[in-house]
């Protein structure tokens, strides 16, 4: 089978989560610089099969998008484009950096650990991943 990646844009960093091939469980992969991340997927895709992106959608508690929507939608746009045989998927991102931060303390991670912006940006795209597999 082949793997699912998901993203959780942010205009520093994108943190990052995939599969197994079964797609069953989602790990933390990594976190990349904004800027690196089509150069980063491109030789992920060399070396992995992907099947799916999943992306972050960035919402307001009222449900209407959020300021960083409009970069968010560019980078779909643009993963499309460069990679258009692999379908993208959006799912809500609501509170997924708080969830983050809790299943870090959760963890018994110091507080130095738990500033460690790069792992929460990590921990979210795992949060999207795992939120995708459990509802489709």
């Amino acid at each position: 089978m082949s793997r699912i990646l998901a993203f959780d844009y942010g205009l520093k960093r994108i943190g990052i989560a995939v599969t197994d091939e079964l797609q069953l469980i989602a790990s933390g992969l990594t976190t990349i610089e904004t800027p690196n991340i089509f150069t980063f997927i491109s030789n992920y895709l060399k070396t992995e099969k992907v099947s799916l992106f999943i992306v972050g959608e960035a919402k307001q508690l009222n449900n209407q998008p959020s300021e960083s929507e409009e970069f968010i939608k560019f980078f779909v746009q643009k993963l499309a484009q460069i990679h258009p045989s692999i379908p993208i998927i959006r799912i809500d991102e609501r509170f997924t950096s708080k969830m983050a931060f809790q299943t870090m303390i959760d963890s018994g991670l110091s507080k130095k650990q738990r500033q460690n912006k790069k792992l929460i940006d990590e921990i979210s795209a795992t949060i999207i991943l795992q939120s995708y597999l459990y509802n489709r």
